[in-house]
């Protein structure tokens, strides 16, 4: 058992237990899928409302799981340490550097526990994945929004400048969530160069595999020591396996060590612990679930501009579309087609936000949009 296993403490209930209804928006509340199953509605939903994968983990994942046997019995510290190697191979690093979650969005919670302290500030990009500004909330520090360029990319130059004395985290989703667009890997260098060292930079790169574009490097590739740097990483997506819930950081020894002590006891489960590794181990997933994926979502984007409508080019698993007024009943609407899709975004009130599915359930959203907002109306 490693040193930073035996180091960690259950997190003292500051941030896991004051994280509620109040502080955080509705995503983080249950899904409304989950809502609808709690009151007994029927179970034939599309759900394109959060990013997830509809083909789940590969065969090998699901079969690693299977052969737990009575392992499933015990506390799986053996197991966290052979996945923990196998990311730290996997990345070229030592497994010390390497940081176990609940999912990224405990990985971004200790992140925040451990750097957003009371009296410091973080600075984010508005709007983007709103988890960390949450967390940061409840740790009493003070959150910097920085609003998004006119082509919807993180304003870099300003959130540098926005950095001082008192920035304790820096958060850059990358790609960003919800817009699909992404930071370049040379506009990302420049930036960690100009960052206060004080700082710790938070590179959230969730949607990174399905990125196409060359000027995108994952953060972990750039060159520099910047020991300020963390990137968080999910099996949610790709992977498919969101529901098992496993995420992870990548960091200097330091910045590990300082997030460790943020996680509980046994964070992760047998369970997801043995698909990843399953997962890490065959060359084919990735790039079969990439073709999917982006695939899907060239058909679809070929589909909108030929009804004329505007949408952000996307790196991503998931699209925005103006749907020209205001998204809130357009989303309404489509609950009522048995189709779920992402929420309102409060600084892009015009914007639909829909998750890549199947090409059969594409085709029913697209259905859908046609039916509710026609072309017309949305130019």
């Amino acid at each position: 058992m490693s040193s930073q296993t035996l180091s960690r403490r259950r997190f003292a209930g500051t941030v896991g237990a004051a994280v509620g209804a109040a502080l955080l928006p509705p995503r983080f509340l249950g899904s409304a899928a989950e809502a609808s199953l709690a009151r007994g509605e029927p179970r034939d939903l599309i759900q394109l409302n959060s990013n997830e994968n509809p083909y789940g983990p590969s065969a090998r994942a699901l079969e690693a799981s299977a052969r737990l046997g009575t392992a499933a019995a015990r506390y799986p510290d053996a197991l966290e340490e052979e996945a923990r190697d196998a990311i730290a191979r996997h990345h070229g690093v030592g497994p010390e550097r390497v940081v176990l979650g609940n999912g990224s969005s405990e990985v971004l919670r200790m992140a925040a526990a451990a750097f957003a302290t009371p009296g410091k500030t973080v600075v984010a990009a508005e709007p983007t994945f709103e988890a960390v500004l949450g967390y940061a909330r409840v740790t009493q520090a003070e959150a910097v929004k920085v609003p998004l360029t006119h082509d919807f990319r993180h304003d870099l130059a300003r959130m540098a400048a926005a950095c001082d004395g008192r920035t304790g985290l820096v958060y850059v989703c990358n790609p960003n969530n919800p817009t699909g667009t992404i930071v370049g890997s040379e506009e990302l260098a420049a930036f960690l160069s100009k960052v206060p060292p004080s700082a710790t930079v938070l590179v959230d790169e969730a949607y990174h595999h399905f990125v196409e574009s060359s000027r995108y490097k994952g953060a972990l590739e750039l060159p520099g020591r910047f020991e300020n740097r963390v990137v968080a990483r999910t099996f949610s997506k790709i992977y498919g396996m969101a529901g098992l819930r496993l995420g992870y950081a990548v960091a200097s020894e330091l910045s590990a060590a300082a997030m460790a002590r943020h996680a509980s006891w046994n964070n992760v489960n047998a369970a997801a612990l043995a698909a990843a590794r399953a997962s890490l181990a065959d060359p084919e997933l990735v790039p079969r679930q990439r073709r999917l994926f982006n695939d899907t979502r060239h058909w679809l984007g070929a589909e909108l501009a030929r009804d004329g409508r505007r949408t952000i080019p996307s790196e991503t698993n998931f699209l925005m579309i103006d749907v020209g007024g205001d998204v809130a009943p357009v989303i309404r609407e489509f609950r009522n087609r048995k189709i779920l899709v992402g929420r309102k975004f409060p600084s892009m009130p015009n914007w639909l936000r829909v998750s890549i599915g199947t090409r059969e359930e594409m085709r029913a959203f697209l259905a859908g949009l046609r039916a509710i907002v026609p072309a017309r109306a949305a130019a």
